[in-house]
């Protein structure tokens, strides 16, 4: 099957093209927003081609995986076929509802001759996906090993632009855990939100610490975040994020606000899940005096995170998915 797709979220696109399909993906000579082709920061493999847009009409394609509300155009304008009607289409929604949850309206909601895809059910649930055909195909990804050695008496937490998306993904919670024990902050202007955090906070630059991502990023953060002695995931309100499920395969114990999907992601057994960040705060405080404690929790993160979001479960389900859109 070839499949043409934007190249929007790494990681996810990472996972999706390990399958044994063709998958192509355009690239701008700026390699702007629209046009990034083949990921620089991931291992893709060589199944993934980049096509510049002029050349997509001479392209010939089995689907069409769309991911933001403009793509429909582009496929109109590069292409110059109709998504849905004159080319087979997905859309893959990755993100929770940001305007009006539970009232919403998605942009196929008005359509049922493209399937809307959710990476978690409580996506689903909070979209008015109206008549468009839905299911739900949880993330998976590619097994970073057991890493987790918890040897530093500090905490991780990965996510970007902290500064600028705030309280959604609950950066306004980092110095809450500060008294307890230094916190390691990894993403993009993760330097810049650190810095500021530590000066409004009071405490010495080396209690929170931001580290920004650069080329070659993955496989060292995530022997990185292994050597801390735990991850928080504190977001109030996003879909649920690819690096707690890459955290809890590293196994490390997971100390996580229950929102969202992680209510269903992580098992209390994997660390602590609660709405009361003082109990996530007081969690901290004993895995740094019980590492052996953590480890444990380690070892249960990563045995739920591998049972629910393995790769192989993840490849299998949208075959299923193409294959069907296909007959």
């Amino acid at each position: 099957m070839r499949i043409l797709l934007w190249h929007v979220h790494g990681s996810w696109t990472t996972a999706f093209v390990q399958g044994s399909h063709d998958y192509v993906v355009p690239v701008l000579p700026d390699r702007g927003p629209d046009g990034v082709g083949r990921a620089r920061t991931w291992s893709w493999p060589a199944s993934v081609t980049e096509v510049p847009p002029a050349a997509l009409r001479e392209q010939d394609f089995d689907v069409v995986l769309l991911q933001r509300p403009h793509e429909l155009d582009l496929v109109r304008r590069w292409l110059g076929r109709e998504p849905g009607r004159e080319l087979p289409a997905v859309y893959l929604e990755h993100n929770t509802p940001e305007e009006k949850p539970c009232i919403q309206r998605h942009i196929l909601a008005d359509r049922s001759d493209i399937a809307l895809v959710h990476v978690t059910y409580f996506n689903e649930l909070f979209w008015d996906n109206g008549r468009a055909p839905t299911t739900v195909i949880e993330h998976g990804i590619i097994d970073p090993g057991a890493r987790y050695t918890g040897e530093l008496s500090r905490a991780a937490v990965v996510v970007n632009e902290p500064g600028r998306r705030d309280r959604i993904v609950g950066a306004d919670l980092v110095s809450r855990f500060l008294p307890v024990a230094p916190v390691d902050v990894f993403g993009m202007q993760a330097k810049q939100f650190a810095v500021a955090q530590a000066q409004s906070a009071g405490v010495p630059p080396d209690r929170l610490v931001g580290y920004e991502q650069e080329v070659p990023t993955q496989d060292r953060m995530h022997t990185e975040l292994a050597r801390r002695r735990a991850y928080l995931h504190l977001t109030r309100w996003t879909s649920l994020g690819l690096t707690l499920i890459e955290a809890m395969q590293l196994g490390m114990p997971v100390l996580a606000l229950a929102t969202t999907e992680a209510v269903a992601a992580v098992p209390p057994a994997a660390g602590e899940i609660s709405t009361d960040v003082r109990r996530l705060v007081q969690r901290l405080r004993t895995f740094l005096a019980e590492p052996e404690l953590a480890r444990a929790c380690g070892l249960a993160a990563r045995a739920a995170a591998l049972d629910r979001y393995g790769l192989k479960r993840f490849l299998a389900d949208w075959d299923v998915l193409l294959d069907g859109i296909l007959r």
